[in-house]
């Protein structure tokens, strides 16, 4: 894994945080690992993913945005459901509160920034170009010649 969107910063920082959410839950009380563990693990997923998607179609501008601006929208998502498992004691480490609450952030950032570079600088990979058709009249020479 280390071509294609497996490069893009954001997706390595994105799917790093969902695994890091995703083990977090783990120290839930039980009562609440199904109802708020379940549903700030189901946020902080669509964040990669929607990332992996654009990448897919990135060599359409207009589409690749829509999956970035999906991921950035997803990737606030998180941030409600800490501080609500931070406030009701669901999560009760102040640290790792921080930590996720800062790891969010700086990742929204990115993937911020990473939107206003694509809109600035957009443009199809090579390889994913279509070929410029030929050009070819269909009618003979003869018919465009100049008389004399």
């Amino acid at each position: 894994m280390d071509g294609g969107y497996h490069k893009l910063e954001i997706y390595t920082l994105a799917y790093s945080l969902c695994v890091e959410i995703h083990k977090m839950t783990f120290q839930f009380p039980k009562f609440e690992m199904h109802e708020e563990g379940g549903q700030i693990g189901r946020s902080s997923k669509p964040v990669s993913s929607n990332i992996v998607e654009g990448f897919a179609l990135r060599k359409y501008k207009n589409e690749f945005l829509h999956y970035l601006y999906r991921a950035y929208s997803s990737s606030e998502e998180p941030l409600e459901h800490l501080q609500f498992v931070f406030e009701t004691k669901s999560l009760f480490d102040e640290n790792l509160f921080n930590y996720l609450r800062n790891k969010v952030l700086r990742l929204n950032g990115k993937i911020f920034r990473f939107i206003q570079g694509v809109e600035k600088e957009h443009d199809t990979p090579v390889f994913l170009k279509e070929p410029e058709p030929e050009y070819r009249s269909e009618f003979p020479n003869e018919f465009f010649e100049p008389e004399s």
